[in-house]
């Protein structure tokens, strides 16, 4: 009974992923045509018409509603369309990416903080650096690069391969620079580490196998792979926070390091590690709700 069910996969599978790629080329096609600023405006606008009415709403503001549970309808409401001009925003950005990462080296994308890169990067030690889905996530690993911190980026792979190899193209990552979540990608990371390569990560999604932690006072699963290897090879955490000022002029914050937890328990570590993680994304969500993706199934159904 599965055979034929694998079949009509695949048929589905060949048919929907190169209608899915080539919708998302004409798109940024488009986008591309417009100058960065004039892309992000488009994109924010669209997203703010489009993103309310679309079906995966609801699932952004039953999330809302249960996380944010000091907020009023009012701003909750405000912080939706907020987020899909972020998103719209994002999509819009994605043909200029790399020139927009080049503005942290002017006033457009301010850097605070930067001390906490070169300090560690004239060391030679490694770094994990570790953010989430906030404003622009995509140009984390860019950012870094630009201002003289060179990572290799740890990232879920799209489900649709024609559409991966597109993003990894405009993102202009080598190969040595990307690190795919799964078996193979672990294999990597440790080569990575032993060499002295500092990471990028972002760890704000549901991990089903990771780990149970307290987000917004309700368990969710969190990938514990940022602790684990912060405690094996004794290296700092960085938490860099991304901000959208206006438009599509940014801010990163460049935080303090954690220093990984040392209580003799390895298992105690790591969760409280992720603990303090979970919580430091809970204070900029507060901050900023509308920066955050709220579309992940982030939390188990009730």
């Amino acid at each position: 009974m599965s055979k034929p069910k694998s079949k009509l996969s695949r048929t589905f599978r060949f048919v929907k992923y190169p209608f899915e790629a080539s919708s998302l080329i004409l798109l940024l096609l488009f986008f591309s045509c417009l100058t960065p600023i004039a892309a992000s405006n488009l994109g924010g606008y669209l997203g703010r018409k489009v993103g309310p009415s679309l079906g995966i709403n609801r699932r952004a503001l039953k999330n809302m509603d249960e996380a944010l549970t000091d907020f009023d309808q009012k701003t909750i409401t405000s912080a939706i369309i907020g987020m899909w001009e972020n998103l719209g925003r994002v999509v819009g950005e994605m043909p200029h990416i790399r020139h927009i990462a080049r503005w942290a080296r002017t006033d457009q994308i301010e850097i605070i903080n930067r001390n906490y890169l070169t300090q560690f990067h004239r060391e030679g030690q490694p770094v994990i650096y570790f953010s989430g889905h906030f404003a622009n996530w995509e140009l984390f690993p860019l950012i870094l690069r630009e201002l003289g911190a060179p990572t290799a980026a740890v990232y879920r792979a799209a489900n649709n391969p024609i559409v991966d190899f597109l993003l990894r193209h405009l993102r202009r990552l080598k190969s040595d620079d990307t690190v795919p979540k799964g078996p193979s990608g672990a294999r990597k990371i440790v080569q990575l580490m032993k060499n002295g390569k500092s990471l990028g990560m972002l760890v704000d999604q549901k991990m089903n196998d990771g780990i149970s932690i307290p987000f917004f006072g309700r368990d969710a699963m969190t990938s514990s792979a940022l602790a684990t290897l912060a405690l094996k090879y004794n290296c700092p955490a960085i938490p860099i926070r991304l901000e959208r000022i206006r438009g599509c002029s940014f801010r990163a914050t460049i935080l303090p390091p954690l220093a990984p937890p040392k209580t003799g328990d390895r298992k105690k570590d790591i969760e409280l590690m992720m603990t303090k993680v979970n919580e430091i994304f809970e204070d900029w969500i507060i901050e900023r709700p509308d920066q955050w993706f709220w579309l992940h199934n982030r939390w188990p159904k009730r």
